[in-house]
């Protein structure tokens, strides 16, 4: 059984049916009897012209196809099939073509009296060729015209394109004689393809049967190398474009990794190469097994429903399956909530099962052509990435080193030894070579031998976790193992979460693709890849003592995602069971244990807690106890992070880290806090100084006296320069706020300073001026001086590709935030009437159940007000107006969205400066901040 066949399955069971009588969808024989009528009534009428009848047969086929696409519609969603309803388009547009001709040749250009005339041979190419069309795709169409006598064929052409343009018809087309046919199919490999693909529709058969003769003869017969290459290339350069990934949250059907046009590249290549006329020919020339084949039909057949259900849904030719489709699409198929995963989720993880069977045929097919030399070897520095190779290979007698790839020495290696299921991948990594395809199919095909037994086995073990662990690249053989269906099986826990989607905007990856990045990430830090970025990683990680935990926890820490229990301590269970098997000691499992219940207290404290607050460091550093527990949580963070996805890891992240590592490091140390903390201010006063030599050491102290302590530590030295210029300029007063903007490709996100005398309604101003000027907040940070100076930084996503661009944008936004803060604007107004020009980027499908938690334990000065909930263009404004209104100073604020989610948290007194400690005003502030929620600014009826 195929990895798509064992996922979760439709609650609505395909129907036995018969396909739709393609007659009821288009009959061209009454549609002909029609426009006949028609002209012969416009021929008795004196008033009407010829381009009346034009008119009226434009109406009759327009009629005529939308009653067809309409049956193809209602069968598909009565749940018909996706290669059928592909097939059905793809007849009416048959019809529709073949109703155009006959029109054209009979009232438009007839024939010449007295004798027939060549005019043309149209036939369909690509897709089209293939007899399936998607609901939105272009019509691609050939038009061979004879050489001797091009003129007639011409104007038919020219006559057929304009009726199908008027139609709405989006066409595709060439017009060619059979030589420049062959001509152009040799010098462009993009033309050959399509003619690959041709399909007669009408016309001249005899001119067809020539082009594709000669093409035949001239081109196929000829070396497939060059054209192999060119399709692979074509699809490497695809894929990078779109993501490596083929687990990638939103997928793409069409162009993706493991879509559909990986499949048709299959079916290209294996044509080319060995000439074949239909997929199911693939089976005789031993390309594929019946098994294989069968498996190549039910991907195609599962992309084509998918592919249709979303063009149809969107009245677009859509290919990207996006969150606010993935529920609809999860409906129409018939998915249902069960055993703890949503609909949407099942379905999303059938739908990335099915692409990584689509990755399995991909491999049989490269495999295959090597064998005939049709394709280059691969080596897998192209597609991971450098891979250390040794000079002597590390191999046993049941492996052998073939085509510089690990293989199998006999066909019944895995039969004898089941251990050599996980040894085959132990080779690959100390020998740092890929794994032939053969190898990989033999061992899809030997799965069942992963049992119990083989769980339990010391030695498959102990090679696992030398896997895991190894500091070559794991990432690259787990992600073997995975693909192979190894990994989920060996660790069943592991195969619950293959494919598997969360279905929100934070997480890029499924969950087994991100565990597999986050360990791959400990590598990258390891070898210093990224050394600008973590600074004190690096140094880090050298140190832990127990590596081997933190490899775990990594591989571990979201294995329980899916589960209607908290996946954090599900995790841990997982963790108490998997550990002892793999090994490792009372205490070693207990810390591997800890580490996946608390993967994600730093991060959380390091975004949502003010770090300058002791309370805040002293909590943390109760919960993590110990200095080597510090150290693996640090780095375990770090590589958490950074494989959620693009652009979720960033600098100011690292430094929020750093500063939480460094304040609880100082803890944890013992006896040395004071002197610690105050050297490591003293250093970073030290480094700002040396950034700025012209300052005179007057000034220098003069203006570091105005900030506390903790702003030393908090931010990083490209924002302490800036800040030291721009206060700099406001000299002892500030005659009007200033503002900076600096631009970040990379992480998508556009930095805005803003400095100002701090008051109560500050944030507030400055979030609804970015909510009026259509600028999404996603990140804040404030600081205040001890002279009541406010700098604010706000980062707010990015709009524009070009930079120039960005910043032009930006310099309006902080226009509209100095004259916010000037006053004079009635805010609320603004912010409402700017909500209702631009939409939400979050999709409706997303419910998040807002939640506000208030609590005095968090901060020894300040009541914390955490408040959740579906995040949305205004709402930090409307949050941070709700808290003034009730009376609140915010004494610090940390903005993090997760996705489609706003975390906020707000330190807060009263205008005395005191906590909130009545419960009464507690439920008051809790039920005003859910009304914002529950009645946004700009809301009919708000």
């Amino acid at each position: 059984m195929s990895a798509a066949q064992a996922a979760a399955k439709p609650a609505r069971r395909e129907a036995k049916r018969s396909p739709t009588p393609r007659a009821i969808m288009f009959h061209r024989e009454t549609l002909r009897a029609k426009i006949a009528a028609l002209h012969d009534a416009i021929q008795n009428d004196p008033s009407e012209t010829t381009d009346s009848l034009r008119a009226g047969a434009l109406g009759l086929l327009r009629q005529s196809l939308s009653h067809g696409r309409g049956i193809a519609r209602r069968t598909l969603e009565s749940n018909g099939g996706g290669l059928e309803c592909a097939s059905n388009l793809a007849y009416i547009e048959d019809e529709l073509i073949r109703a155009i001709h006959d029109y054209v040749v009979t009232y438009v250009h007839p024939a010449p009296a007295g004798g027939a005339s060549r005019e043309c041979a149209i036939a369909a190419v690509g897709g089209y060729g293939r007899a399936t069309l998607a609901p939105g795709s272009d019509i691609d169409l050939l038009f061979l015209i004879p050489a001797d006598a091009p003129e007639r064929g011409e104007l038919v052409v020219g006559a057929i394109l304009y009726m199908l343009w008027d139609l709405g018809q989006k066409v595709g087309y060439a017009t060619r004689t059979v030589e420049e046919c062959v001509a152009e199919a040799k010098a462009d490999m993009t033309i050959r393809t399509s003619l690959l693909e041709t399909r007669f529709l009408l016309g001249d058969r005899s001119l067809f049967k020539s082009m594709k003769s000669r093409f035949d003869r001239e081109i196929l017969r000829g070396d497939a190398t060059d054209f192999v290459a060119a399709k692979l290339a074509e699809r490497d350069a695809r894929i990078s474009r779109r993501g490596r990934s083929r687990y990638l949250v939103e997928p793409n059907v069409k162009e993706g990794k493991g879509g559909l046009r990986d499949l048709n590249t299959l079916y290209w290549i294996a044509k080319y190469v060995y000439r074949v006329e239909d997929a199911s020919d693939l089976v005789g020339v031993g390309l594929f097994s019946r098994a294989e084949y069968r498996l190549f039909c039910r991907c195609e057949e599962y992309l084509w429903r998918v592919r249709c259900h979303l063009h149809f849904l969107t009245e677009r030719p859509e290919e990207r399956l996006s969150f606010d489709l993935q529920r609809q699409i999860a409906d129409r198929l018939g998915y249902s909530t069960r055993n703890g995963l949503a609909s949407v989720e099942r379905f999303m993880k059938h739908y990335f099962l099915i692409a990584k069977d689509v990755g399995d045929l991909t491999a049989i097919v490269c495999a295959a052509l090597e064998e005939k030399q049709a394709k280059p070897y691969p080596m897998l520095d192209r597609v991971f990435g450098p891979f250390p190779r040794n000079q002597e290979f590390a191999v046993t007698g049941d492996f052998s080193i073939g085509h510089g790839r690990v293989t199998v020495a006999a066909p019944d290696v895995f039969a004898r030894d089941p251990v050599n299921l996980i040894r085959l991948f132990w080779v690959a990594d100390r020998n740092g070579l890929a794994i032939h395809p053969d190898a990989t199919r033999l061992v899809t095909l030997s799965l069942k031998r992963i049992d119990a037994r083989l769980r339990a086995n010391p030695e498959a073990n102990r090679l696992f976790l030398q896997i895991l662990t190894s500091r070559n690249t794991p990432e690259i053989v787990l992600r073997l193992m995975n693909e192979a269906g190894v990994l989920g099986r060996f660790v069943p826990e592991f195969g619950r979460i293959v494919a598997l989607m969360q279905f929100n905007m934070y997480h890029h990856y499924t969950v087994d693709e991100h565990l597999l990045r986050a360990v791959g990430n400990l590598s990258d830090i390891e070898k210093q890849r990224h050394p600008n970025e973590h600074p004190l990683a690096n140094e880090v990680v050298s140190s832990i003592s127990n590596r081997t935990a933190v490899v775990l926890a990594l591989f571990l820490h979201d294995i329980a995602k899916g589960r209607m229990e908290d996946h954090s301590i599900a995790g841990m269970e997982v963790a108490r069971a998997l550990c002892p098997r793999l090994g490792l000691s009372a205490a070693d499992t207990e810390t591997v244990a800890w580490l996946v219940e608390t993967h994600l207290i730093m991060s959380d404290t390091a975004q949502r807690r003010d770090l300058g607050d002791r309370t805040t460091i002293a909590t943390f550093a109760k919960c993590v106890q110990t200095l080597e527990r510090l150290k693996m949580l640090f780095i375990m963070t770090i590589c958490d992070i950074r494989a959620v996805g693009p652009g979720v890891w960033n600098n100011w992240k690292g430094g929020l880290l750093r500063t939480l590592y460094w304040e609880t490091e100082v803890i944890l140390a013992g006896g040395h806090s004071t002197i610690d903390h105050k050297t490591r201010v003293f250093d970073a006063r030290a480094e700002l100084r040396s950034a700025l030599p012209n300052w005179s050491d007057l000034d220098f102290e003069a203006y570091a006296a105005r900030h506390p302590q903790a702003y030393w530590l908090k931010a990083d030295l490209p924002q302490k320069i800036l800040h030291a210029k721009l206060l700099n300029m406001t000299e002892v007063e500030m005659p009007a706020p200033v503002t900076d903007v600096s631009v970040n490709r990379s992480w998508g996100v556009t930095e805005m300073t803003v400095i100002a005398p701090d008051h109560p309604h500050l944030l507030s101003l400055i979030a609804g001026a970015c909510a009026a000027a259509s600028a999404n907040i996603v990140d804040a940070q404030v600081f205040t001086t001890t002279d009541g100076v406010a700098l604010n930084t706000i980062f707010i996503t990015r709009a524009f590709d070009y930079d120039d661009d960005e910043i032009r944008r930006a310099d309006r936004i902080a226009y509209s935030i100095e004259r916010a803060l000037k006053g004079g604007v009635d805010m609320d107004a603004i912010v409402a009437a700017a909500k209702s020009s631009y939409a939400s980027s979050i999709p409706k499908s997303f419910r998040v159940h807002p939640e506000v938690s208030i609590n005095n334990s968090l901060s020894g000065r300040f009541t914390v007000v955490e408040v959740s909930g579906l995040d949305r263009p205004g709402l930090l404004y409307e949050l941070t107006s709700a808290i003034s209104r009730l009376g609140l100073n915010i004494g610090s604020a940390h903005i993090a969205t997760f996705g489609e989610k706003a975390a906020d948290v707000f330190y807060v007194t009263d205008f005395a400066g005191a906590k909130i400690t009545s419960p009464i005003e507690h439920e008051f502030i809790r039920s005003r901040l859910l009304e914002t929620f529950a009645n946004p600014i700009g809301a009919a009826g708000a």
